[in-house]
């Protein structure tokens, strides 16, 4: 018998207990599932949420995976009491969700809708954009989500440039890679798009030096983490005009405290942290899928790199 433990926040047991309970059953293993955590040395797995109720996994000495169900493991791991293999989440639910943000969000931008959505003054605005491959937009980031968006983009016309740590090849996308990709990525970038993870090397990858580097009047789009951009030289760009707009998805602290002044500014886009969200449906069948994988010996899906932090 199989001893799985729900680790994340209890409101979210009532959405995934079905959902869980019906891929687990395909896999054909006999198991138990709960929320309870009040036998953790019985626990085979553990289905994790940095917001749940388990930050020491030391008294879990029998486990064999912590599946993660968000797609950032920031929040986890660095852990020192997390010593076996942890996955994150990447489903099709996840990837379709943050395509949809991104590609809707950016063709807004491109067709300058917020000129007639929220123009209605009276006045005939006469604008036509350019067309989508007469303009570039820069996916930061070219992991699972980040490549997907590249890719949709690209099938929309745009002019696609990809930037990741690790050289990548994806079709329609012209993909750089290290500092000097970066800084050629960025100087043609009027729409750019942040899809990388939190670590210690993308913190304030944004700032005031490389926010000046781009075309005037570009636009960021943040659906990936908040402290990837400095928030204090954005804020300071978009009063210069050097940024046109910024759509923020993701912040420093959430919710986005009232005071920010991200709330008050004219060229500033919130929505709160919904670029994608993990579906429960779609993610219960890829934590399922780990557990059955963990029990035959084949390798984890999406396992994390401890030492790139992702």
């Amino acid at each position: 018998m199989i001893n799985i433990l729900f680790a994340a926040k209890p409101a979210s047991w009532a959405e995934y207990e079905a959902p869980l309970r019906r891929a687990l059953d395909d896999t054909g293993l006999a198991y138990t599932l709960s929320p309870d955590t009040n036998d953790p040395a019985t626990v085979d797995y553990l289905v994790y949420a940095p917001n749940g109720p388990v930050s020491d996994f030391t008294p879990f000495t029998h486990a064999k995976a912590v599946l993660g169900l968000w797609a950032g493991v920031e929040g986890i791991v660095g852990n020192e009491t997390l010593n076996i293999p942890l996955t994150r989440m990447v489903d099709y639910g996840l990837t379709e969700g943050m395509v949809e943000w991104v590609t809707g969000h950016t063709l807004r931008h491109h067709l300058g809708m917020d000129t007639h959505i929220f123009g209605q003054d009276g006045q005939w605005r006469d604008y036509v954009p350019p067309l989508a491959r007469d303009r570039t937009v820069a996916v930061l980031g070219l992991g699972a989500l980040g490549g997907a968006c590249a890719q949709a983009l690209a099938a929309l016309n745009f002019n696609v440039v990809g930037w990741s740590r690790t050289q990548k090849d994806i079709a329609g996308v012209t993909c750089m890679s290290g500092p000097d990709g970066l800084d050629q990525t960025l100087v043609q970038a009027e729409i750019v798009i942040l899809l990388l993870p939190l670590t210690t090397g993308t913190e304030n990858l944004l700032n005031a030096t490389r926010l000046d580097q781009l075309p005037k009047s570009a636009v960021i789009i943040n659906p990936g983490r908040g402290p990837l951009i400095d928030d204090d030289a954005l804020l300071a760009a978009l009063d210069t005009g050097q940024i046109s707009h910024a759509t923020l998805d993701v912040f420093r602290i959430e919710p986005l405290p009232i005071n920010h002044p991200y709330w008050a500014h004219p060229q500033v886009t919130i929505t709160p942290h919904i670029a994608s969200e993990t579906r429960p449906d779609s993610s219960a069948r890829v934590i399922a899928e780990n557990i059955r994988r963990g029990e035959t010996g084949e390798p984890y899906l999406h396992l994390v790199d401890r030492n790139s932090g992702y």
